[in-house]
């Protein structure tokens, strides 16, 4: 009996230890209270899990970011201070200037104003477009993705990578060892002909490793400094709605190609993740950050935003809250997997009931049925402020946009989720442009045919047993 006590008396101190832990570590107080209710009702389990997946990395900061010390870094710094002050001292931004000097302030994120982009609706839009940028490549590919599927598509994405290798370009790689685990199975074939691959994070204890919790969610693809690819689509059959994809169901995305100087964020953003997962020293030469090498016919303004858990702050969920904040007429959120902090779920409540129009589309068909509860948990009170919230049917709508008051589009990798403010490597573009933004918006009151629009009486009406899970979900949503 005496060891049984003294057993459960170290049992209880390791409990307290913990969630002291818990509570110094974790910037979130919400994410603090799910992890010590996780540790104090899962024995053991609950600790294993927090120290799995639960360690903030933030404060550990990954990796170091500095890496223009050279007179290249001075020559590009000092255009991007001359372009921000050209651009809001004219007064091309009009209400976006606080919006564009945060992210300015806080990333590398030069803002300039000669920039081509195009939107690129589903797989089926963004692969003919990558295939032919590819194709065009001269000097280097950089290619950077979370999933990464040798399936048709991925095998046709790395025979094109291949033969570029082979006529002398060269070929940059990195992949998500979590999300692009099957992949591994290629490496040695793409290395054989002189690409360069890594995983960002290699995971060696797959099941029992905290760096499966820390993934790089970014799709970035840049090709000679010029041209480069952002978005939600990540590389597999899935994302194509093709008769030989056999999808499950109808996937809607949206993904972006730019061109113009937009771009030498992506590339800076790709050199700093390939400098920490090669153990390399890549020097920002000319090649990659050409700065009069294109004819640059492009007027459009925007900025790159980048986050996760190297960054001193949560930066994207930043860059959401500003934006919000600043609309006067309309906004329009599409995102997959909304389990918003309260920060944001506050500026959305706060927003509605001052008369802008808010509207948010959600699945109604998703991949995880724990997310999709965990979306479900919070309509009661946007519905109650106003919000109008629709629900896709045609399939699964994956894709990451907000359209501010038809004068500003942000699209990106970022979900509205604690996952992507706080624990995975994000990217989102700013496009502050009226043509595009309205562009951005038709998409969505596209989306809003194929969708079905909640009603508040009808919503709460539902079985009280649907209404307690939603409930408990949401306990543990800064989990998932």
């Amino acid at each position: 009996m005496n060891w049984i006590l003294i057993f459960e008396l170290i049992y209880i101190l390791i409990i307290i230890a913990v969630c002291i832990r818990i509570i110094f570590d974790t910037r979130s107080s919400t994410k603090a209270a799910a992890y010590i209710l996780l540790v104090i009702f899962l024995p053991i389990l609950g600790i294993l899990i927090y120290f799995t997946v639960g360690i903030n990395y933030r404060k550990r900061k990954l990796y170091n970011k500095n890496l223009f010390a050279d007179e290249l870094g001075d020559r590009v710094f000092a255009f991007i201070r001359k372009n921000r002050d050209r651009i809001i001292g004219k007064g091309l931004l009009n209400k976006y200037d606080g919006l564009a000097d945060l992210v300015l302030n806080q990333n590398f994120s030069p803002l300039s104003d000669d920039n081509e982009v195009d939107i690129l609706l589903n797989g089926e839009e963004k692969f003919p477009e990558v295939f032919k940028a590819i194709e065009a490549a001269r000097h280097h590919i950089h290619v950077e993705y979370y999933i990464f599927e040798p399936d048709r598509i991925g095998l046709e994405f790395i025979d094109l990578l291949i033969r570029k290798s082979e006529e002398g370009v060269k070929v940059r790689f990195i992949f998500d060892d979590f999300g692009s685990h099957p992949l591994r199975r290629q490496v040695k074939r793409m290395r054989n002909v002189g690409i360069e691959v890594y995983p960002f994070y290699e995971i060696k204890l797959f099941f029992f490793a905290n760096r499966m919790n820390y993934r790089n969610h970014r799709k970035i693809i840049v090709i000679d400094g010029e041209t480069g690819f952002l978005g939600g689509i990540n590389v597999s059959d899935r994302y194509l709605n093709l008769p030989e994809s056999q999808n499950k169901y109808f996937w809607r995305d949206t993904h972006l190609k730019l061109r113009g100087s937009i771009v030498h964020s992506l590339q800076y953003i790709f050199i700093v993740d390939w400098n920490f997962c090669s153990k390399q020293r890549l020097e920002p030469d000319r090649h990659f950050f050409p700065m009069n090498s294109q004819e640059k016919s492009g007027h459009k303004i925007g900025q790159i935003v980048a986050s996760g858990p190297d960054s001193d702050a949560p930066f994207i969920l930043q860059s959401f809250c500003k934006a919000i904040s600043l609309a006067k007429e309309e906004i329009l959120i599409t995102n997959p997997y909304f389990i918003p902090n309260p920060t944001i779920m506050d500026l959305l409540l706060v927003t509605a009931l001052s008369g802008v129009k808010v509207k948010l589309l959600v699945p109604g068909i998703s991949d995880s049925r724990l997310v999709n509860i965990a979306n479900h948990s919070h309509f009661t009170e946007l519905l109650s402020a106003g919000v109008e919230v629709y629900t896709y049917s045609k399939g699964f709508v994956h894709a990451k946009t907000m359209v501010i008051d038809a004068d500003l589009a942000i699209v990106g990798t970022a979900n509205m989720d604690y996952r992507s403010f706080d624990l995975n490597f994000e990217v989102n573009a700013l496009i502050y442009d009226e043509e595009l933004a309205n562009e951005l918006r038709q998409a969505f009151y596209q989306d809003l045919k194929d969708s079905d629009k909640l009603d508040l009486e009808t919503w709460n009406k539902r079985p009280i047993y649907l209404q307690v899970l939603d409930r408990i979900v949401r306990l543990i949503s800064p989990l998932l």
